[in-house]
């Protein structure tokens, strides 16, 4: 007897084989990727954001008033070492006591850093730092005498080689 004629029969059993592996192949897939969004980033961004928005307005006036100072800045990291110098409009350094440097990944919380910047003997601030190439968000707050507040730098950068790009 010749099996080519024979045709097999689709039965219920079929069919429940088909739908228990369609469905645990969809929980596996959401289990995954539950555990890779909790095992990043928390979303945390701030503590009260009722209280943040209290402050939107002082912040705001805050950065103005840090503007209309005209001073720029420049941010170098290179060869394991941030620098970070402020200059006034006419181009003079500006002489800071001491900063911090705050690391971020976007994403990420687990490679967070922070270091403390010291002045140097040209006048910029400057600590070893050991973050690794890829997007970071740097917060930078130096305390300058004569504000009421330190001056404040956010950037978000790209580095390449242990070097700012």
């Amino acid at each position: 007897m010749s099996t080519m004629g024979r045709t097999r029969e689709f039965t219920g059993w079929h069919m429940l084989a088909i739908m228990v592996s369609f469905f645990s192949v969809v929980i596996a897939v959401n289990l995954t990727m539950a555990f890779l969004a909790s095992s990043s980033w928390t979303g945390f961004v701030v503590e009260n954001t009722y209280v943040a928005s209290q402050k939107f307005n002082q912040k705001a006036a805050e950065g103005r008033a840090q503007a209309a100072l005209g001073w720029t800045s420049k941010l170098a990291i290179a060869d394991g070492r941030v620098s970070y110098r402020l200059t006034d409009k006419a181009g003079n350094v500006v002489a800071a006591k001491q900063g911090t440097a705050n690391f971020r990944r976007p994403a990420y919380a687990a490679e967070d850093l922070s270091v403390v910047l010291t002045p140097q003997p040209d006048g910029a601030l400057a600590a070893p730092v050991a973050a690794h190439d890829g997007l970071w968000i740097v917060e930078i707050d130096i305390d300058v005498g004569g504000l009421p507040r330190p001056y404040r730098d956010v950037r978000r950068l790209t580095l390449r080689g242990g070097r700012l790009q």
